[in-house]
């Protein structure tokens, strides 16, 4: 193999160099030169995501386990301008002296599962795949119980550690069933073998379930909203969007390329899956008074949203998911921007405890509006505009009732969204929130949350853009 075939895992090989060189300065900056290490991880990370958008050139290696492509690329990307916002906003509650000693292991842990997923994404076996789940998922739950001082914190550590076990094994189970029935773990060779016999079907049953638990799809969600509670609501914010936006990604290309022979097999599974999880979702966040577990329940409502684009099948599908997680990414992050900013200030997390807050502080209330009526799907914000291709997508195939029912859960989760906004510009108190000025990386990172939802709302050529890879790059 010529070493050069190796600069196809420039993201992997990237982040494994940045890695080094926090772990190297960790020896160099102690104590109060901790800041260095957030200036130095955010400034290099932010190269890394620039370097993502230069040209790449197909491939594979390792005898097709890995392969990568424009569309893999653009995901990688994608996931790659999430975390770095996930930074910036991190840099302020990093700074607490609780935080301070152990911020190179924060951005230690950040850049291993980024590893790790972007492993996920380019798999083209299910072995490359598992490993590549597992390393994104062991650093993850460290990262949950990263306040060792806080018991919920713990719990939440071992919560998602215990879920991401059982739902490994599950996994694991149907993968292990697919392989003895096709002879193969190869994606192509498995489509190829792929009979939907009664075996293959139990098998893909099973990997599906173990899918569910990593995108928080209902019955699978039972112990997320009380590890987005527990955990710190910097790690919640990565929990929701970048770790759901991976899972997504390689799932859809699972479902587009190995089993699309058979999408009448997933399709009828997904329907049902969807309404119940669009639908739980939002019954259960209409009654949530603690941000983190409202935007819990939102965030696995917003999952069953991704299924009714994902169910088609479709190019029109694969290409309004990937644009739907791009919104999302600046959505949710907005919002979770905003509670961030509050939480580190004040250390409030209650919604009751937001009333009257636009008088006070008037730019992080509009700053949260702007993200929840992206996340509800109000013209004319970006989020509009990813509802609409996702809908558009499914009814195209004539999933009629499948996009009716989400168009309702649309109408319901707009109610609660506005309960937030109530609160914020309506509600009474006799003590509000007192104004506070944010830092400057908490503002530039709710910033660029801004700007993205406005880019990507009125930039037609994104879409159109990933819609000329879709399927094309598979």
């Amino acid at each position: 193999m010529n070493p050069v075939n190796f600069l196809l895992m420039r993201h992997e090989l990237l982040l494994t160099a940045v890695a080094m060189i926090i772990l190297i300065a960790e020896i160099f900056f102690s104590g109060e030169k901790k800041g260095w290490i957030r200036t130095l991880s955010i400034s290099l990370f932010f190269i890394i995501t620039l370097i993502g958008f230069l040209p790449v050139d197909s491939g594979s290696l390792f005898g097709g386990m890995y392969n990568t492509n424009a569309l893999i690329a653009l995901m990688k990307n994608i996931l790659n301008i999430g975390v770095l916002i996930v930074m910036i906003q991190s840099n302020t509650w990093l700074k607490k002296e609780q935080n301070n000693y152990k911020t190179s292991e924060f951005f230690l842990l950040m850049i291993s599962t980024l590893i790790g997923m972007n492993f996920m994404i380019s798999a083209g076996d299910f072995l490359m795949f598992y490993l590549g789940i597992e390393l994104a998922t062991i650093p993850i739950a460290a990262m949950a119980a990263f306040e060792m001082h806080k018991s919920k914190s713990a719990e939440a550590g071992i919560k998602l550690i215990l879920s991401s076990a059982l739902s490994s094994g599950i996994m694991l189970y149907g993968i292990s069933m697919i392989y003895g029935t096709t002879g193969s773990l190869y994606f192509s060779e498995v489509s190829e073998a792929y009979t939907s016999s009664a075996l293959q079907t139990l098998g893909f049953i099973f990997f599906f379930a173990g899918m569910g638990f990593k995108i928080s799809l209902v019955p699978f969600q039972l112990w997320v909203a009380d590890v987005y509670e527990g955990a710190p609501i910097n790690v919640t914010s990565y929990l929701s969007v970048i770790s759901k936006g991976a899972a997504v990604f390689i799932f859809t290309i699972i479902l587009y390329t190995t089993f699309n022979y058979v999408s009448y097999l997933w399709q009828d599974v997904i329907s049902i899956i969807a309404v119940l999880t669009m639908t739980i979702g939002n019954l259960f966040a209409i009654r949530q008074k603690n941000i983190k577990r409202f935007l819990a329940f939102s965030s696995i409502s917003q999952a069953g949203f991704i299924l009714v684009g994902l169910i088609s099948g479709t190019q029109m599908g694969m290409t309004s998911v990937i644009y739907y997680i791009l919104v999302y990414i600046f959505s949710n992050l907005g919002a979770f921007g905003v509670a961030t900013a509050i939480s580190n200030a004040t250390g409030k997390e209650n919604i009751d405890e937001y009333n009257r807050l636009y008088h006070t502080n008037p730019k992080l209330s509009l700053t949260m509006m702007l993200a929840l009526f992206s996340l509800a799907g109000i013209p004319p914000v970006a989020g509009f505009f990813g509802k609409f291709f996702l809908f558009t997508a499914a009814a195209k195939q004539e999933f009629y009732v499948l996009v009716f029912i989400a168009v309702s859960n649309a109408v319901i989760s707009l109610y609660y969204y506005l309960l937030v906004v109530k609160a914020m510009f309506i509600n009474k108190s006799d003590t509000p929130i007192e104004y506070f000025k944010s830092d400057f990386m908490t503002r530039l990172g709710l910033l660029i949350c801004i700007i993205g939802l406005v880019v990507t709302g009125f930039a037609s050529y994104i879409y159109e853009y990933i819609n000329s890879l879709s399927f094309g790059s598979l």
